[in-house]
């Protein structure tokens, strides 16, 4: 299990476990909290391709899934 800290997940990079079209790095590109400072929206960006696509910040826990950093 990853720990993540909602307040530092802007910028943060990503490493995806098992990559889908040669995407694998990723950084996080957005990050928004509402008025309770509660983080509700989480965007990441493939380093290679530039797509992105928005992701429910509690996935990236899982390092079944997830790796913290680039490797």
């Amino acid at each position: 299990m990853n720990t993540v800290n909602p307040k530092k997940l802007l910028n943060s990079k990503w490493t995806a476990v098992s990559p889908v079209d040669k995407e694998k790095h990723f950084i996080v590109t957005e990050a928004k909290f509402d008025e309770y400072q509660t983080l509700y929206h989480c965007e990441l960006e493939a380093v290679m391709s530039k797509r992105s696509f928005t992701l429910q910040w509690r996935e990236l826990k899982d390092a079944n899934r997830w790796l913290c950093g680039w490797q």
